[in-house]
């Protein structure tokens, strides 16, 4: 079993920065790929972000040069740093991992989701 737990999210005001933080525990073997992801209600789960675990990254062009996503491997925690906020980034997000367990199965596991809100 793995899990992931997110933390960070809430209220802020637009122009202003969130910190999302999500750490990974359980039969974890190594961590591949990690990454965030938002939903709208009623939309479809979109990248944000995504790091590798060389620390290749890659964005989706609506956070490009606001949003800055990075990784602890000695912690299996990824972290989103989210600057310049706009109303339109009000979403939930949801943090990713790859992971290779112990039992030598490659899956992907998902954060319960954490909720974002800019206001105008």
């Amino acid at each position: 079993q793995v899990q992931l737990v997110e933390s960070g999210g809430g209220l802020v005001q637009a122009g202003g920065s969130l910190r999302l933080s999500c750490a990974a525990s359980g039969s974890i073997f190594s961590i591949n790929a990690m990454g965030w992801y938002r939903q709208a209600p009623g939309k479809r789960r979109e990248l944000v972000a995504r790091i590798a675990s060389g620390g290749s990254t890659n964005y989706a062009d609506s956070v490009k040069n606001r949003f800055t996503i990075s990784r602890d491997n000695a912690k299996n925690t990824v972290y989103l740093q989210m600057n310049s906020l706009k109303p339109e980034d009000t979403r939930v997000y949801y943090c990713y991992a790859n992971c290779r367990t112990y039992s030598g199965g490659v899956y992907d596991y998902w954060g319960q989701g954490t909720q974002v809100t800019v206001s105008s």
